[in-house]
């Protein structure tokens, strides 16, 4: 069984002058534990697909056409709501942009831990543990400290791993990765990956 198979999948935008194509009719497969890079220019559509097959377009775009099947399941034509459930738990993405993608009002030890509350751990010390042990998984050494720290304490590379944390604490069986390790060093991301 493929951890994601993609099919024909067409995604437009709604312009100011109608709509404009950025994904047509891409198509490719992920086999467990296996890595598939979309590779192409900036303004390619390389985002727009990736974040379509797992059903997380921004509200301006629309998937015209094509079918995703995650984990064995045929997610095509699922709500947002529906899709909640598929995220985090079959589905991973980490964002390219660690700025926006953190919440300035929370700590980021509340938010890599927000996941694992989410889906079902209540127990205060245990999410606690699992954050501080995500963290250091992805390099982050003082764990405690970065666990207690805001997004605007910590440095680009430091948020960008702090994303990676948050997207593989549930073990999804996919994980989107959009240019996840820009802002690291060679050495980080080598071992990141």
């Amino acid at each position: 069984m493929s951890a994601l198979i993609v099919e024909d999948l067409v995604v437009d935008y709604q312009g100011r002058r109608g709509l404009v194509r950025a994904v047509d009719g891409v198509s490719f497969t992920v086999a467990p534990g296996r890595t598939v890079a979309l590779v192409g220019e900036t303004g390619s559509g390389k985002t727009t697909a990736a974040l379509a097959a797992i059903g997380m377009l921004p509200p301006a775009g629309i998937r015209a056409a094509g079918r995703t099947v995650v984990d064995g399941t045929d997610i095509t034509g699922w709500s947002r709501r529906r899709l909640r459930g598929v995220h985090g738990t079959r589905v991973g993405l980490i964002p390219q942009d660690p700025t926006s993608s953190l919440d300035p009002l929370l700590t980021v030890g509340t938010q890599v831990g927000e996941a694992l509350r989410i889906h079902g751990e209540r127990d205060r010390a245990v999410v606690r543990a699992e954050v501080s042990h995500l963290l250091q998984r992805v390099g982050l050494t003082d764990a405690d400290r970065i666990a207690r720290s805001y997004p605007h304490q910590l440095s680009g590379g430091q948020r960008q791993r702090v994303l990676i944390a948050g997207a593989i604490a549930l073990r999804p069986a996919v994980l989107v990765a959009d240019e996840s390790t820009s802002a690291l060093d060679v050495t980080v991301q080598r071992r990141v990956l």
